[in-house]
């Protein structure tokens, strides 16, 4: 059972959420891009305008947020790495990269809904886990009933 657990906690690479982390809200979405190619977030991660991230002001770093675009309809899944927007009229700000998959780059701003998804497990997380299972637990495979 524990393979089965841990096999899709690195296919998903999810942590599971709390009541209170799961939660929406709507408002409006901006993008930062190439200006701040190669910079550090605030989580230490080195920026890439290409990568499907978020800033956002309270959201731990690593959370995964579906962001919908109210008028299209369509959604991007992306990871806190960086804090802001710093204007107080915008919820979040995200990658170039992602924006670009739920709207034109020249509309700039749109109104979104954000949905708190799960955690990002990190690869030195699932390693520990990993290493601290017997390995007959990591060779045995689930038997279907």
């Amino acid at each position: 059972m524990r393979v089965f657990i841990i096999y899709f906690a690195i296919v998903l690479g999810l942590a599971p959420l709390t009541s209170a982390e799961a939660k929406t809200h709507t408002g409006m979405a901006s993008y930062y891009g190439k200006k701040f190619q190669g910079r550090s977030t605030a989580s230490g991660e080195r920026f890439n305008y290409r990568l499907l991230t978020a800033a956002h002001r309270t959201l731990p770093f690593g959370t995964l947020v579906k962001v919908t675009n109210l008028k299209s309809k369509r959604s991007v899944i992306v990871k806190i790495n960086d804090r802001g927007p710093f204007s107080k009229h915008r919820m979040i700000d995200l990658s170039r990269g992602a924006f670009a998959k739920v709207a034109s780059i020249r509309t700039g701003t749109i109104r979104v809904k954000l949905e708190v998804i799960g955690k990002a497990i990190s690869k030195k997380t699932l390693l520990k886990s990993v290493k601290s299972m017997p390995v007959d637990d990591l060779l045995t495979v689930p038997q279907s009933p």
